[in-house]
């Protein structure tokens, strides 16, 4: 059967050919815009892989939708969380946002803190190494430096000109409500290296001061606005933030960075599987194609397919003898198409590195320490497979109609047909 198929073919090459060539067009978009697709997925996920840290999660009071409710967290809330199962770390913060960081020089020139946090050093390098860098030249404090201050590298330069050196005296000054103003000389001690936007938050433009200096000398307590948790797994991250607000047992927010990763990957498998099907319609259309040409391949071919039948052909045989031609169409297709789109996946990917390398530089969003997003096609055997079957199954559809018609002819009349 497969060798009748492909001698009638062999007949045709010109028409053989341009049918196949539609089969082709469809597979080779296909492959190429699903390898493009998982190559974004990767490269997408990659990124958040370094600019977040999966594995902390961050807790704060109140929700985004109801807004900050309450006076934080304390201590207990901090023990609380550290029972629960697969945390290894917890570390408060005490955000300062009122404060201002300036140059004890004449003219007191402001500083570029946005933010002032207090935290505990130790616990925070390590629950951020990648973010917790200093430049050369600077430690964190120790438990005895509690004057001591570390800058975010925004705060401490401008245009890339540091204004403010390791060993500087700057001065804090802090109002808070129903206290009396707080100003106070501290010490540089270290500069952060430059993070960029990575993360949840910039800490180029925070300033640090020792956990326990906010809760002595400033008087803010142990009232905590940020709860830092790290946990073993970050598949775990949403078991362990349900359980961290079914703990505290109140209105908190648990910002899970592992779910905006899922979600960004769901957003992206829907937008390629609609590129998929946009390019479909070329298969579909090479299919019309086929549907068309075999049943002029019939009505070229009644005679033939009379002679079949007088000499003891059934129907069924002759309706395997077109599906089989057309199914050889759709494997060549396939098998070339693949091929094909292989390559066209590297030329979209060259493509669209580009444009989105040249829009990361124009609006100057490229994290500093990082390489400009380049995508490279990823190929999926799954991808593969569904597209050579999808290629076979299309020509075998809308090459059965010809088919049939070829099974049902009187032969009869067909060896009368001229």
């Amino acid at each position: 059967m497969f060798g009748m198929a492909w001698e009638n073919l062999k007949k045709r090459k010109l028409r053989t050919s341009l049918t196949t060539l539609g089969v082709i067009i469809g597979i080779t978009t296909i492959i190429g815009l699903a390898s493009l697709g998982e190559g974004l997925r990767y490269s997408v996920n990659q990124r958040f892989q370094q600019g977040f840290e999966l594995d902390v999660l961050t807790v704060i009071p109140g929700s985004f939708i109801a807004g900050y409710r309450g006076f934080g967290f304390n201590p207990s809330d901090v023990a609380n969380i550290t029972t629960i199962q697969n945390v290894t770390l917890v570390t408060p913060m005490i955000t300062l946002p009122t404060a201002t960081v300036n140059k004890t020089t004449v003219g007191q020139e402001g500083l570029g803190a946005f933010t002032v946090g207090a935290i505990n050093f130790t616990q925070m390098q390590e629950m951020l190494p990648q973010r917790f860098r200093l430049l050369l030249g600077g430690h964190f404090p120790n438990a005895t430096e509690a004057d001591s201050i570390v800058l975010g590298y925004r705060a401490a330069t401008v245009n890339g000109t540091a204004i403010v050196s390791v060993g500087d005296n700057v001065t804090l000054h802090v109002q808070i409500p129903y206290h009396p103003p707080y100003a106070k000389n501290y010490t540089i001690t270290g500069i952060l290296a430059e993070g960029g936007t990575s993360g949840l938050t910039n800490f180029d433009y925070w300033a640090f001061i020792p956990l326990k200096t906010a809760e002595n000398e400033i008087g803010v307590g142990e009232n905590y606005q940020i709860i830092l948790v790290k946990v073993t797994n970050p598949n775990i991250s949403e078991e362990v933030g349900n359980a961290i607000q079914a703990k505290l047992g109140r209105s908190v927010t648990v910002l899970v960075p592992s779910l905006l990763v899922h979600q960004v990957d769901n957003i992206l498998n829907i937008i390629t599987i609609f590129l998929l099907a946009v390019a479909s319609i070329s298969l579909i259309v090479a299919g019309v194609g086929i549907m068309n040409i075999m049943t002029v391949s019939v009505m070229e071919r009644t005679r033939e397919i009379g002679i079949l039948k007088a000499i003891g052909a059934r129907s069924r045989t002759v309706l395997s003898m077109f599906l089989t031609e057309t199914m050889l169409i759709g494997i060549m297709g396939g098998i070339i198409g693949i091929a094909t789109g292989y390559g066209l996946s590297y030329v979209l990917a060259f493509g669209v590195s580009g444009i989105v390398q040249s829009s990361q530089e124009a609006t100057s969003v490229q994290t500093p320490g990082t390489q400009p997003l380049s995508i490279s096609p990823v190929f999926s055997l799954e991808w593969t497979i569904i597209a050579l079957v999808f290629a076979i199954a299309v020509c075998l559809i809308f090459g059965l109609y010809p088919a049939r018609k070829a099974a049902k002819l009187d032969p009869v009349q067909a060896l009368r047909y001229e």
